[in-house]
Order: structure tokens, then C-alpha cells, then sequence
């Protein structure tokens, strides 16, 4: 089978590239290794659309991140997916540290960003009165928002199924090669034929270019430890606070997300292994070390959940976007901080070199921006919700208790794509509560069972190897001895 258009990587790059190429009559497929879309880096993401006030200017980052940021109102408004722009402060604790952030309002000014606002300690205090007392002034940053990036995937990659694309999941890519009919691209479950491949594979994307034999560049997994806090602590801050930053990391940062919780990190650490997701004891101390600098108030007592995410960090510690020596091989790689904000304008880019390498753009007139967007019964008001009750009863069944989603949410979600606990959870949000799963996983898994007509026992957290019971005549088999 012949496409245009082969895009190998279903993180927030990738999808966000499949959803723009969508508005043009072309053939197009889009193959992740993992079971579903956003399950690398996109889901461990802090979810920050930069505001740009640390961006190096020159870089692509400096230059596809202001324009991405500028997107996401239009995107979250289409794909019904939540954010919103609620500022971000970075602040001082001495006078150098002031001079760095009159650095970056000038960065700002030069980089034709809305100019950043020095404060006080008078002003800080006043409008977050939960900070450091130690705090001597600040940059406030207007145009940083927040945004569930795992919800943007989803949203993205339904949209780009809805007017065309088609979606391979569990499909590694295990090598690729070019002859006179384009390139072929050999995965575990098939040999696909297309006149142009995109390399959005992340963490592996030197990989894949080094099967393509278009290897120019290195990515190194820098780990990232983030820490999900109770949400008693909701507003203790009302914007993302940021550290002066080092050379290598933007430090460690309270975040009210966009569903109103507070998640505290990431660190920065390279490691070799790009499948290390481990959190450790280590990485906690030091992030609520930094933290308790910044807001006393929080404490490692106030953690629910811990988790880590790798960034995919190219030898040139910038993106790596564009036509490589090998026709029809375009890269969309090192897409690390602010990837996520620079999504939309990656993909866009993206677009503009498939068009210069020769791929004819004819516009889809029947492309349809939007999508339904999914119920979120706890945003509701009650009346809104007895209403949608008594037009659906699902919806009035709970089955997580912590952030009350119902049956029909679950539901729907599955109509969407999730096939696994994961998929729900980060659909849905049903078992990201304090409890953890530990009243709904069950109920969430007969739902799965039930409505994918699959064996109890074959419902997974997080696709291939990630069961989470087994079965009774399995356990026997086994052990060779009766179950309990």
C-alpha cells in the first residue's frame, strides 16, 4: 500500500503534524510503537505553554515557540481539550538574580513578545501571598498557559482520523529503506511504501534516522521527576513558578494545572537507559528541597502521586527540523522543551518542507476542524447535571469517586480509542484522585471487558506486558497447583 505521507511517532509532535497535513488531499498514516498516542514523553510532560520569556533568540526553539504559543487558544477552542493561560512568575532572591530576569525582559522586547512585568517583593506578596517571604522581585510572564497534554494527543489525533489520517498502534518500526519507488518502511506488522517519511519517534528518533541512513544527530534521555499534590493544596498559587533558571534546566517548578491540582518539579538528570522511568528518593528530596525555597507551604507529605517522564534532548540542544541527504526523509526531532508549546508551529513547518521536497498541497475542502468535545461531568453544575442524567443514566452512575467521572464518561472514552486502564485514566481522569485507582480500576477494567469483548484477564494498564490480574485456569496452569 502506497501512501504520501508516513509519520513515524504519536506523541504531541507527531499528532499535532498529522492533524495539519489533514487539511490537504493526501494520503497519510501515522505509526507509534506503543498502544496508544501520547504514552512517551507528551504524557509525562509539566503541560507548560511557554510563554517564551527563557528562549535562547536564533534558536528554532526561540522561533517555533512563540508561534506555537500563540496557537493553543485556537486549538483547545476546535478540539474541545482544556487550557487556559494563566501567567507564570519567575522569581528573584537576590539582586543578580534580578539583573537575570531584566535579561529576559529584554529577550522578551527583542523577541516581539508582550513585554514581561518586573515586581516588587510588595507586588509579589500581594498577588501570591503563599510565596517565600525571602523573594525580592519578579518577572510576570502574561502569556504562559496551562493545558492537559495527554488530552491535546488524543484530541489532535482524533481530529486528523476524523478527515483521513489513518493510525497504527503496537507497531514498532524495525527498519527502513530507499529505492526508486520512495521509501519503505518496514514494521513488526507490515512493510509500508511512502514518497515521504517524517521522523517525529522522539526519544528514538536518531534511531530511526540512522536506519534511514540519514544519522547527523544524537538524543540523549534527560529524565524528568515530577511530584502530584493533594488538592487541598488548590490555589496556593494562582501562577507557574519558576526559578531563575540554570544553563540546562528551566529548575524546579510549582505548577497549578489546568484541572487544579499543583504538580511540583521536574529535575534534570541524563541517563542512558530511554525507558527509565523510575522515580527515587533522591530526585523527591530535591525537588521539595527547591520547592520549600519557593513555597513553604508544600511538604512531601502533600504528595499523591510521583511520576517521570525522558526528554528527547538532540548534540545541539536545539530541535533538529527538516530535509535530510536522503530524498523524502524529513526529520522532526529533539523536540524537548518547549516542544510541547511549539507544536503547532512544528507542524506547520513541517508542512512547508514537505511542500519545498516536492509533496503537492491541495487543499481538503471538506476538512472539519473540530471535534465533539467529551463530557466532563465534575466541570458540570448540578442542574446541568441532573439534566444530563435524566437524558442518560450513565451519567449518573459514579465509577471514580476522587474526581467524579461517571460510567458514561468511561464509556465514551472507549468509543474514542482507550483500550487500556491508562487510556481511561488519562482520558477520563478516572483514577488520578488520591485513592489512585484503588476504587475504580476494577470498575474501569469490566468496563473495558465488557465493551471490547475481552477476557477480564486481558485488560492491561498500559498495553503489552502491563497485566494486572490473571486468570484463574491460567494461575493453575502455571503453578501446577489449585488457586486460591
Amino acid at each position: 500500500m502506497r501512501y504520501d505521507v508516513v509519520i513515524i511517532g504519536g506523541g504531541v509532535t507527531g499528532c499535532a503534524i498529522a492533524r495539519e497535513l489533514m487539511r490537504y488531499r493526501v494520503r497519510a498514516v501515522l505509526i507509534e510503537k506503543d498502544c496508544d498516542v501520547g504514552c512517551g514523553t507528551s504524557k509525562a510532560n509539566s503541560g507548560i505553554i511557554h510563554g517564551s520569556t527563557h528562549f535562547v533568540p536564533g534558536t528554532l526553539k526561540w522561533r517555533l515557540g512563540w508561534a506555537g504559543n500563540q496557537q493553543w487558544g485556537r486549538l483547545s477552542e476546535e478540539l474541545g481539550f482544556g487550557f487556559a493561560r494563566i501567567g507564570d512568575l519567575t522569581v528573584a532572591f537576590g539582586e543578580d538574580e534580578v539583573d537575570q530576569l531584566r535579561e529576559f525582559q529584554w529577550r522578551c522586547e527583542r523577541s516581539g513578545v508582550p513585554r514581561g512585568e518586573l515586581w516588587g517583593p510588595e507586588r509579589v506578596r500581594a498577588e501570591e501571598p503563599n510565596l517565600s517571604g525571602a523573594v525580592v522581585g519578579a518577572l510576570f510572564c502574561p502569556t504562559t498557559g496551562v493545558v492537559n497534554p495527554y488530552e491535546a494527543c488524543f484530541s489532535l489525533i482524533e481530529s486528523a482520523r476524523r478527515n483521513g489520517l489513518e493510525l497504527r498502534v503496537d507497531n514498532p518500526v524495525l527498519g527502513i529503506r530507499a529505492d526508486e519507488n520512495g521509501l519503505w518502511v518496514q514494521t513488526e506488522h507490515e512493510l509500508i511504501n511512502s514518497r515521504f517519511v517524517v521522523n517525529a519517534a522522539g526519544l528514538y528518533a536518531d534511531r530511526v534516522a540512522e536506519m534511514a541512513g540519514a544519522a547527523n544527530f544524537t538524543i540523549t534521555p534527560r529524565k524528568g521527576e515530577e511530584y502530584l499534590l493533594d488538592k487541598r493544596l488548590q490555589g496556593i498559587v494562582s501562577r507557574i513558578i519558576y526559578p531563575c533558571p540554570s544553563s540546562t534546566s528551566k529548575g524546579v517548578l510549582v505548577i497549578p494545572t489546568f484541572d487544579g491540582t499543583v504538580m511540583v518539579g521536574p529535575t534534570a538528570e541524563e541517563v542512558d537507559d530511554r525507558e527509565d522511568l523510575s522515580t527515587t528518593a533522591t530526585g523527591a528530596e530535591h525537588v521539595f528541597s527547591k520547592v520549600g525555597r519557593l513555597v513553604p507551604g508544600i511538604s512531601e507529605r502533600d504528595c499523591i502521586a510521583e511520576f517521570a517522564g525522558l526528554r528527547a534532548v538532540s548534540d545541539t540542544e536545539d530541535f533538529v527540523i527538516g530535509a535530510t541527504t536522503v530524498p523524502g526523509f524529513i526529520n522532526a526531532a529533539g523536540i524537548q522543551s518547549p516542544g510541547l508549546t511549539a507544536a503547532p508551529a512544528i507542524a506547520e513547518f513541517v508542512i512547508g518542507v514537505l511542500e519545498t521536497e516536492g509533496l503537492a498541497l491541495e487543499p481538503n475542502e471538506e476538512f472539519l476542524p473540530g471535534i465533539e468535545k467529551p463530557v466532563q461531568v465534575a466541570a458540570l453544575t448540578t442542574r446541568e447535571r441532573q439534566d444530563l442524567a435524566a437524558t442518560d443514566p450513565s451519567f449518573a452512575q459514579v465509577v471514580c469517586r476522587c474526581e467524579l467521572v461517571t460510567r458514561g464518561e468511561v464509556l465514551d472514552s472507549i468509543q474514542r480509542g482507550a483500550r487500556t486502564l491508562d487510556g481511561l485514566k488519562f482520558r477520563t481522569r478516572a483514577g488520578m484522585g488520591r485513592c489512585q485507582g484503588a476504587f475504580c480500576s476494577l470498575r474501569c477494567m469490566q468496563l473495558l471487558s465488557d465493551s471490547l469483548g475481552l477476557p477480564f484477564a486481558a485488560i492491561t494498564k498500559r498495553g503489552e506486558g502491563s497485566w494486572l490480574v490473571i486468570d484463574r485456569e491460567d494461575l493453575e496452569r502455571r503453578s501446577g497447583e489449585p488457586a486460591p
